[in-house]
């Protein structure tokens, strides 16, 4: 423990992952059924094919190659044994049958095949013929055409034998399986996190020199489902992103690598919690295909990892050091994991908090009304800004005139802050509105509040401020109060039209 602190620092921990000798007492599960084993082997047996076995025998060869080697072997080793049991019973019924075997010490008699006068002798031409070996005792003569026709077939039916049994030898010893032997994934995968994400992660790893040729991996997850409809699918499999996308899952497999899939909204892990995680059931299934580098055949190793393989909250222990010249992989911590803080919320349950409003951002009663108070003090300081610009345009009247502007302007504050406590809307059509049209808006009539409307819309909200404000009266006196020219209000009509009477008279004395 001590060398592998000083090797990877003091913040990784080894945890063992041996389920024996777990510390906390976890409630014993009931083994299930594995769908692909840890060697890779599927757990599948085809049953009741009924007459769809003469299928196998179409594909001999596939069948013989897929056969267990003790099976192999004892075919191979029959069908050689009968094959020359055959042939040699064949050579021995044609001596038998031209009487060679009565003649077979005569030297004047010429038989079909020299020397075979008995069932062992034919034997050992037959093998003498098939192996090629040529002792020279033993040879067919030109007097029996039917040994030399048998010679022929024996020729061609050997050769047959000979590529289809050594042939299915031949592929059976060089099977990609075996290369799949040395390749090596985790005891366990884990789950925590990576680049701020939450990720399921394996580890595999190459224990060979030569190299996988475009390895690529895949992940299946194997698990029970009910469709909306009723349907109940007992394996239903479901494809793990582990980097099609971006391209991860293309492997340069030197070293180990771990593998990461990421869970997002689009992964079948999106609800998985730790706690969760307890009362699942799936098994996921990794397959990595590759081409061997020495025999260019394709291999692919398989293996699967159930829920009780999968580790919350771990992380694999660093089996690469840099030594003198060269990368060093220590295999021996390959499975070793250890604890890292991990969330034990689903990703789900993360984006739901994170998409809950923040309580800061909320705003409350006394805020709005706040707000509210800052708007009607607001309104009141443009008043008291537009009064000290009207101020400035009543300098040019006489005094008696800007003594009943300036009167008339107090009322009209005092009325508009007595109006700032009621609705805005009201405040600003009738606080600016000459006293009858207030009068008018006060009085419970329906009729009268629509006059007031109309009258508004003529009106406007300007000409009360711009009655004062802005008259340019000539330098001297004129009879005619009609003859000032002011700019026409945007509601239409002359200026002294909207002035209230006395101020009317006022005028045209002046």
């Amino acid at each position: 423990m001590a060398a592998l602190r000083r090797k990877f620092g003091e913040d990784y921990q080894v945890v063992n992952t041996n389920r024996d000798n777990t510390a906390f007492s976890a409630p014993v599960k009931k083994k299930r059924q594995r769908f692909v084993e840890k060697n890779g082997r599927c757990n599948v047996q085809h049953g009741n094919l009924g007459g769809e076995t003469s299928r196998y025998i179409s594909d001999l060869f596939t069948t013989l190659v897929d056969l267990k080697w003790r099976w192999n072997l004892l075919i191979f080793v029959l069908t050689y044994t009968v094959a020359w049991l055959v042939m040699a019973s064949m050579w021995w019924i044609i001596a038998y049958i031209r009487g060679d075997i009565n003649h077979g010490h005569d030297s004047s008699y010429t038989p079909c095949v020299a020397n075979v006068y008995n069932f062992p002798s034919a034997f050992l031409f037959f093998i003498e013929t098939e192996a090629t070996i040529g002792y020279g005792y033993r040879y067919i003569t030109e007097k029996c055409p039917e040994g030399i026709i048998l010679f022929l077939f024996q020729s061609l039916l050997g050769s047959i034998v000979d590529a289809f049994l050594i042939g299915c030898m031949f592929i059976k010893m060089s099977q990609p399986k075996k290369r799949a032997e040395t390749l090596m994934f985790s005891q366990d995968s884990v789950i925590s996190q990576r680049d701020g994400k939450l990720c399921l992660m394996f580890r595999v790893g190459n224990l060979r020199n030569s190299h996988m040729v475009s390895a690529q991996i895949r992940c299946k997850l194997i698990k029970s489902r009910q469709t909306p409809e009723g349907e109940f699918l007992p394996l239903d499999q479901c494809e793990l992103d582990v980097g099609f996308g971006t391209g991860a899952d293309q492997l340069f497999l030197v070293s180990p690598l771990t593998i990461c899939h990421e869970i997002n909204p689009k992964s079948p892990f999106f609800d998985l919690s730790q706690r969760s995680l307890m009362n699942e059931q799936f098994e996921i299934v990794v397959i990595l295909e590759g081409i061997v580098e020495t025999t260019g055949m394709t291999c692919q190793a398989r293996t699967s990892y159930t829920e009780d393989e999968v580790l919350w909250g771990h992380r694999f222990l660093p089996v690469m050091s840099l030594e003198e010249g060269f990368f060093r992989v220590d295999y021996s911590q390959f499975h070793s994991t250890f604890e890292v803080n991990t969330p034990p919320y689903s990703v789900k349950e993360h984006d739901e908090k994170s998409s809950l409003p923040s309580p800061l951002s909320t705003p409350t009663l006394g805020e709005s009304h706040g707000a509210a108070r800052r708007a009607r003090v607001f309104s009141v300081d443009c008043i008291n800004t537009t009064d000290r610009e009207e101020r400035a345009g009543q300098s040019r009247l006489p005094s008696k005139l800007q003594r009943m502007s300036s009167s008339g302007k107090e009322d009209l504050q005092r009325k508009v802050l007595m109006l700032s406590s009621q609705h805005s809307e009201k405040a600003c059509s009738t606080g600016d509105l000459p006293l009858k049209l207030q009068r008018l808006s006060s009085s419970p009539d329906p009729e009268a509040a629509d006059r007031l409307q109309l009258k508004a819309l003529k009106v406007g909200f300007e000409p009360m401020t711009q009655s004062t404000g802005d008259l340019q009266l000539p330098p001297t006196p004129a009879p005619v109060p009609a003859r000032i020219h002011t700019p026409l209000p945007s509601g239409g009509g002359r200026p002294e039209d909207n002035l209230p009477a006395k101020l009317r008279r006022m005028n045209a004395d002046r």
